[in-house]
């Protein structure tokens, strides 16, 4: 166990501590504010405060981690080894910054409470980050600090067994829309066909007819491949399904149709199952509520997370409400049109309430690649390299690799050509 002595134990350590210490290098961590409780402990030990206690392992504190609500902090970012860094400390500090003040900063989120613009749909950008302006959203840099900071630690405790923490995947599939032509209802589409021929998509509406007389496959009907692809896999993949009512932002499958049922109920009997929050359900409790009651009379148990529609994030409202209906997990913390790591982590962490200054039951799982990112890369090869790169860095750090693709993406159409090849690049990574 690493005891951490510091002059003051407030819920902002405690939350970042045992995410570095504990979630990422899988170390028990303990507090003390006792000098002579410090000194009698004959295992891993350090200070963080304003000046060491004596020669023992010292990082100097940032003021951060014993304020309370939000300011207006002014930061530089720095070079440090092969990554960035910022909250620099001085020359007695076994490190030349702050880490846990740092990874505080990004894992809780801290800028998406402050002032910034949003996009069309209410998002923050990627572009509206620390990371992006400073060009480290590439990197996990939270774990990357952390397997630095257990190096110091090996250095001073040589004879202690660090345990090892493995690298793992854990694919989403997101279902906003789960046939393109199927189950939709007479008015939609006769809406649809018409629509066709009025805008001459002969192709379009030969395919539509096809589909709906029996003679051709959905286009969005992937679950077999998946399905396969999940039995011959070892880790497990989490749907979240959109069961929301048709609206102008959600225009899935009634889900009271009995073939969608059916659907639900056959992936789920291989897979892990979610809701895809609704667009109107993001800031409607009652609404929220409806969704996730409604997959869970579905799948006929609890559900194992949410992911929120157009990957819309408002903190700290989106995720209060997960925690007020007991959702144990979410699954939207990641930028649409950009790879990388939105909070500074491949690791999942609990969602702290920077309002509230209280660590949430509700777990964050990060995501790195959603399938829309890559279709800014040209050719395969360059998808092929970008992906590589992104598994490379998390592995590094033996982290949670989590790709976002949507059942579409499996299709024959034009636009997912070869997404198959990035999904089987990601199932086949050797795990260390």
């Amino acid at each position: 166990m690493l005891l951490v002595y510091t002059h003051k134990i407030t819920p902002r350590v405690k939350y970042v501590f045992k995410h570095i210490c504990t979630r990422i290098l899988g170390i028990p961590v303990s507090f003390t504010t006792v000098i002579e409780e410090f000194i009698a402990h004959d295992s891993l030990k350090m200070s963080y405060a304003r000046q060491p206690l004596s020669s023992e392992i010292f990082i100097r504190s940032n003021d951060l981690l014993f304020e309370q609500g939000l300011s207006d902090i002014d930061i530089t970012v720095l070079p440090w080894l092969d990554t960035k860094c910022f909250f620099p400390t001085g020359d007695k500090s076994a490190l030349p910054f702050d880490i846990f003040a740092a990874s505080f900063y990004l894992i809780s989120r801290y800028e998406e409470y402050l002032p910034h613009v949003k996009d069309e749909f209410g998002r923050f950008t990627a572009e509206e980050s620390l990371a992006f302006q400073n060009n480290f959203l590439d990197q996990p840099v939270v774990d990357i600090w952390a397997y630095k900071f257990k190096d110091v630690l090996k250095e001073n405790y040589p004879d202690f067994k660090f345990p090892k923490q493995k690298y793992t995947v854990k694919p989403v599939i997101d279902v906003p829309l789960a046939y393109e032509y199927k189950l939709k209802g007479m008015m939609r589409t006769i809406g649809g066909t018409t629509k066709d021929l009025f805008t001459f998509k002969f192709k379009r509406l030969y395919e539509r007819v096809s589909v709906l007389t029996g003679f051709k496959r959905d286009p969005y009907d992937t679950y077999k491949y998946i399905i396969n692809k999940q039995k011959s896999s070892k880790f497990k993949f989490v749907f979240f399904f959109l069961i929301g009512d048709f609206s102008t932002f959600d225009k899935n499958i009634n889900p009271q149709k009995q073939k969608f049922i059916s659907l639900i109920k056959h992936v789920a009997d291989y897979c892990q199952v979610g809701i895809k929050t609704s667009f109107f359900a993001l800031t409607n409790l009652n609404l929220l509520k409806e969704e996730k009651n409604r997959m869970e009379a579905i799948i006929n148990t609890a559900i194992v997370g949410s992911r929120q529609s157009f990957s819309k994030v408002n903190l700290p409202e989106s995720y209060r409400n997960l925690v007020e209906l007991e959702i144990p997990e979410d699954y939207t913390m990641g930028y649409v049109n950009h790879l990388g790591f939105r909070a500074g982590t491949c690791t999942p962490f609990l969602f702290y309430d920077v309002d509230f200054e209280v660590q949430t039951p509700l777990k964050v799982v990060p995501y790195q690649a959603l399938d829309f990112a890559f279709l800014k890369y040209n050719s395969l090869l360059d998808k092929e390299q970008a992906l590589k790169r992104l598994i490379h860095s998390v592995k590094n750090v033996n982290g949670t690799f989590v790709p976002v693709f949507h059942n579409y993406t499996f299709s024959k159409q034009e636009r997912w050509k070869h997404f198959k090849t990035l999904f089987n690049i990601i199932l086949d990574a050797k795990t260390k």
